[in-house]
């Protein structure tokens, strides 16, 4: 257990949205690598639930909740500070720690914009209705998001890919759970 830090329960819709990379200074800030280029989440909740290290060194179990002062970009990094974390070794002893902020906690996005959470999972179809899979990630390949898709053909899983681009997308349904695209099967 880490002074100050109080257990707690992961809340159901928890996302993992980062981990603790390190020590920031003398008076217990602390790195975070961000798992989004747009780390909005981690600046929007001030409840940060801290699960330990998959790998390494675990200084704590179970669930404990992080209540945060303050997060913010410094140099292309993501920094915080946070109650009950007051010096350098505090910091360092949360090295690792993996950080799930609640979905509900996320700001809302813009229109037509989504979060990747919310798009795994959904049915992929084409504007004739025929079925193209389901999303099983996302890729970002720099200029553009990919749609990563699994469907099964002749008792073979299969993956297919289609640009997430205005140009292809004709809408999504977030509370149908479906995305309709302008493509073919065959592509």
């Amino acid at each position: 257990m880490i002074a100050g830090l109080e257990p707690a329960e992961l809340p159901a819709d928890a996302i993992e949205v980062g981990r603790i990379a390190d020590a920031w200074g003398i008076k217990g800030w602390f790195k975070v690598l961000s798992h989004s280029a747009s780390p909005e989440a981690l600046f929007s909740s001030k409840r940060w639930f801290l699960l330990p290290a998959e790998k390494g060194a675990k200084t704590f179990s179970g669930t404990l909740l992080l209540r945060v002062r303050e997060a913010k970009e410094h140099s292309g990094t993501v920094v915080a500070s946070a109650q009950d974390v007051d010096d350098r070794s505090a910091a360092e002893a949360l090295r690792g720690a993996r950080i799930f902020i609640p979905r509900s906690s996320f700001p809302t996005a813009e229109t037509d914009e989504y979060y990747w959470v919310d798009l795994i999972g959904l049915e992929v179809v084409n504007r004739e209705g025929v079925a193209l899979g389901q999303v099983r990630e996302l890729l970002s390949t720099g200029p553009q998001t990919v749609l990563v898709l699994e469907y099964f053909e002749e008792g073979k899983v299969l993956e297919r890919m289609i640009p997430f681009v205005s140009a292809y997308v004709v809408g999504v349904d977030l509370p149908g759970k479906r995305i309709t695209v302008d493509w073919q099967p065959d592509y």
